[in-house]
């Protein structure tokens, strides 16, 4: 049932989006150099590395690591890139990963390759079982501000209390918080 939710909602959103979509791709190419889309190496499910998308907020030469680890990382944004991350808007293109099954709607966010500290929690509580989402219950609980050990204990309520019911519950609360820009960061 969730699977044939989170394909629904993605065609729905993608028919939705499609013109902000292209938008924002035609934004990002113009104000930065380099490609619209950032394909970041994230890990899925078991622990198996995928391809996500997002339109790239950063500069091209910029680090693969966690933004919190960047010294000064407003330094890296492109010119829109603030504004894309915000708006949450750089977060559009990974409707095609839950199109393809590398992702859920809901779901602990996915881990960058080299962050070992929350991948070795995470699979130690269990948590690696889940498809990561695009916003999940540790997004609407703090989002960047939480510490490692926080997010996984968030996960973990995740894991132990998922429904459909709190998936749809875990979605309004992301789009309460995107319209009023909290949780955000850089």
């Amino acid at each position: 049932m969730k699977r044939a939710f989170d394909v629904l909602l993605a065609l729905l959103a993608i028919l939705a989006l499609g013109l902000p979509w292209l938008l924002v791709a035609l934004a990002v190419r113009l104000t930065s150099p380099g490609p619209a889309l950032y394909w970041s190496d994230r890990v899925g499910r078991y622990n198996r590395l995928f391809k996500m998308p997002k339109f790239r907020s950063m500069r091209i030469d910029t680090p693969a690591v966690a933004t919190h680890l960047l010294q000064n990382p407003e330094a890296w944004l492109t010119p829109i890139g603030s504004f894309l991350r915000r708006s949450s808007l750089d977060e559009l293109p990974q409707l095609w990963s839950i199109l393809k099954g590398d992702m859920s709607f809901v779901g602990p966010r996915p881990a960058l390759f080299n962050q070992d500290d929350l991948i070795a929690l995470r699979t130690e509580a269990g948590v690696d079982r889940l498809l990561p989402g695009l916003t999940g219950w540790a997004q609407v609980n703090g989002r960047d501000e939480l510490p490692i050990p926080q997010k996984v204990a968030l996960d973990v309520a995740y894991l132990r209390r998922r429904s459909l019911a709190f998936d749809v519950y875990i979605l309004w609360l992301t789009a309460m918080k995107v319209v009023r820009r909290e949780g955000v960061s850089h």
